[in-house]
This record gives structure tokens, C-alpha cells and sequence, in this order.
């Protein structure tokens, strides 16, 4: 009997020393494309930001709350807008499937927080239908607020999803960046999210506007339930990750 693989048109198998060089072919053209992503996170800081100026109102858990408010007293506000509402196929029991992968790879958020950055969902349906959608789905760690007025209109997700990205100074605030369609499909993790920031990861590798927080690589990292506001990194992390630092910068300089 023919197994499935022998019938499809695979790649030749080989030593393993010319899958090697296949793989160090690859893996340059790999490192170009990171390099090339990196320079693009670096043009997206200097995007131009954009005011709000309506004083937009979501429904939470406990009430109303302005857009200023979703930012939790941090700096940086990422919202995406996901279809849970009547008319989205699966409603009440689930929210549009290709919103719901998205949730479900969104990563702890205290990574985020670590940099000042708050992530929140938004959606049509009422908290009540919300908050049972989150406690089904695993969703109970995403602040998920409900739309009350033209925001999902003004902000280009009025009909289909999207993520914007907000900053704010005071209580001024300003619209620095917005992507939709396939660009969502990389949502999720910490470091995609905060490369779509106006401050970026804040590591002092990384190409920012002069005057931009940054901080050393690796250093800010920590378990997700131990991040302590203000705190210096610990000594015996900051010498491991020195170490770590050190060998990959003399692995990847050849």
C-alpha cells in the first residue's frame, strides 16, 4: 500500500552534511529577513501619530470606562477589535473563529506590562455575553471590553478585525499605527506585539528616536509572576544572561 507521503512531490532526502549546507543557505537568508524586520520595526517608530480628540466610552466589567482609562496607567495601548456580537457565525457560544485563534494565542500579559504596555480586546457584544465567552474559552486574562460608539467605525474596524496601537501623554492621546487583514496573523506573542509600539522592545539594540526609553537586553526579562515595578535585575540573572549574550553575539559574528 502507497502511504500519503510517498504520494506527494517531497524534497530529495540527503547526508547530512549537504542538509547542513542546505540549512546554512537558508539560514542566511533567514537572518536577512529578521534584519530586514527589525528595520521595519524601526520605521514604524517614526511613524507620525495621529490625535484622538472624540471622547470615546467601552463598557468593562465594572462599568464604564474612557479610552484613556483602558490604558491602566501605562503608557502604551494595543486594542484589538474582535467579532463577538449577533450576525458573527457560532454566536453566543463562540466569537468569529479566525478572532478566536488570535485570542488564543495571546501570550501572558505581564510581558507586556513589563514595558508599559497594556493589550485589550474589544467587541459589540454586551460584558455579560463576553465575560461567558471568556470563562468557556480560556479568555478570562484578556481585558475584553464591549464597543458603546463609533470607535470600531473611525479606528478601520468597523467591519472586519484589526489591531491599533495607541500612546498617550497625560490624558492626550495619540494613534501611532494600525494593521489588519493578514497582518494580524502574527498577533500573539510579546515581542510581535511590541514591535508594532511607538517605543518598540526598549533594548538599546534597537534603532529608536533619540530620547526613547531603552534598557539592556535581557535584563528586564523575568517569570511572569515575578515582575516587581522599579526593580533592578537580579545579580545572578544579570551575569547568566552577560554569559548567554556573549556566546551567541561570538556564535553569529562568523
Amino acid at each position: 500500500m502507497t502511504s500519503s507521503i510517498e504520494r506527494m512531490n517531497t524534497p530529495p532526502v540527503v547526508s547530512p552534511q549537504a542538509w547542513e549546507a542546505a540549512r546554512e543557505q537558508l539560514l542566511a537568508k533567514e537572518k536577512a529577513l529578521t534584519h530586514a524586520r527589525d528595520a521595519m520595526a524601526a520605521e514604524r517608530r517614526r511613524m507620525p501619530w495621529m490625535v484622538v480628540e472624540k471622547p470615546y466610552v467601552f463598557e468593562g466589567s465594572s462599568g464604564k470606562r474612557s479610552l484613556v482609562e483602558l490604558f491602566d496607567g501605562r503608557r502604551q495601548l494595543i486594542v484589538y477589535r474582535a467579532f463577538y456580537e449577533p450576525g458573527v457565525f457560532g454566536w453566543p457560544e463562540h466569537a468569529c473563529r479566525g478572532c478566536s485563534m488570535v485570542a488564543d494565542q495571546v501570550a501572558h500579559l505581564s510581558h507586556l506590562h513589563a514595558r508599559d504596555t497594556t493589550l485589550v480586546f474589544v467587541s459589540r457584544a454586551p460584558q455579560a455575553d463576553i465575560a461567558g465567552l471568556q470563562q468557556r474559552m480560556g479568555w478570562a486574562h484578556i481585558p475584553w471590553f464591549t464597543v458603546t460608539d463609533s470607535f470600531d467605525a473611525d479606528f478601520g474596524v468597523g467591519e472586519w478585525h484589526g489591531t491599533n496601537v495607541f500612546v498617550r501623554d497625560g490624558d492626550r492621546i495619540f494613534r501611532t499605527y494600525f494593521v489588519n487583514n493578514r497582518g494580524d496573523e502574527q498577533m500573539g506573542g510579546t515581542w510581535n506585539y511590541l514591535d508594532i509600539t511607538p517605543l518598540g522592545r526598549q533594548e538599546v539594540w534597537e534603532d529608536s528616536p533619540e530620547g526613547y526609553p531603552q534598557t539592556p537586553p535581557y535584563k528586564w526579562w523575568n517569570w511572569h509572576d515575578s515582575y516587581t515595578a522599579d526593580a533592578e535585575p537580579d545579580r545572578k540573572w544579570a551575569l547568566v544572561s552577560d554569559a548567554g549574550e556573549a556566546a551567541f553575539r561570538k556564535d553569529h559574528s562568523r
